[in-house]
């Protein structure tokens, strides 16, 4: 069974360079092949990546709708090869990624599809790292696995702790986190302040560490280079391995 990590968070905390850095992490921890999927309507964890996507699951849910003539093919053994046309192969990971829904606001084939796939080839990955957006409804759906780790992605700001609180708790309502949920709090340079740890007391939320500004990072996002190529000695990225390393089996 494969270990389920999920990221959330509002936008602009950083999450899916987070989610980046956590995919790095388990691919230098030898913890390989690491599924990781995209599912955040605004995609663009394969740009954190430095990867392109030729074909997302939406693209491949509306080419399945046309037929394409494949008479032959059962409905599964039709999901299972556009998924893995869908597949971005990299060095230690694949990326899936779900690209824009179908129909307005929709995700529900594609959700299907990928629900498919990991039932079928999630064996194969000892862990996925699932990029989301920040509502959490969609997860209820995108998967029949359970969730092990959940990680909040807030910035050091009262209001986004709040935003973390409200994302624990609609996890908790749809019943998909069975192992823990953690808030990491990113671009906390200065720390935090009173009221935002007064905030995380209050809401119950467990701090699972500080991530500081890193300038490196604001660097790489200015000439569009992958930040998953961070030099070993950034800040960020090392804060961000002693986090992953307390957390991941």
């Amino acid at each position: 069974m494969s270990f389920l990590i999920a990221m959330a968070g509002k936008g602009g905390t950083g999450k899916t360079t987070t989610a980046g850095m956590l995919l790095r992490y388990l691919v230098e921890a030898g913890k390989t092949p690491v599924l990781a999927v995209d599912a955040d309507a605004n995609s663009n964890f394969n740009e954190v990546l430095g990867l392109s996507v030729d074909l997302t699951v939406g693209q491949a849910r509306e080419e399945m709708k046309k037929g394409g003539g494949l008479v032959d093919l059962t409905k599964d053994q039709l999901i299972e090869m556009r998924i893995n046309q869908a597949l971005v192969e990299a060095d230690g990971f694949d990326l899936i990624s779900m690209g824009q829904p179908e129909g307005p606001g929709c995700y529900c084939a594609a959700n299907h599809m990928v629900a498919r796939f990991m039932d079928i080839l999630g064996k194969n990955y000892p862990y996925i790292l699932m990029d989301n957006e920040a509502g959490m409804e969609h997860m209820s759906r995108l998967t029949t696995h359970e969730v092990d780790l959940l990680l909040l992605v807030s910035d050091p700001s009262w209001r986004g702790i709040q935003a973390a609180s409200r994302l624990q708790d609609l996890a908790r309502s749809l019943k998909i986190v069975v192992g823990r949920a953690l808030l990491v709090v990113n671009r906390a340079g200065g720390g935090l302040s009173e009221k935002a740890a007064a905030e995380i007391a209050a809401q119950g939320l467990e701090l699972a560490g500080l991530i500081p500004e890193d300038p490196l990072i604001a660097a790489f996002d200015s000439q569009g280079r992958p930040t998953y190529q961070l030099p070993a000695d950034s800040p960020a990225l090392r804060a961000a391995y002693e986090i992953f390393t307390r957390l991941i089996p």
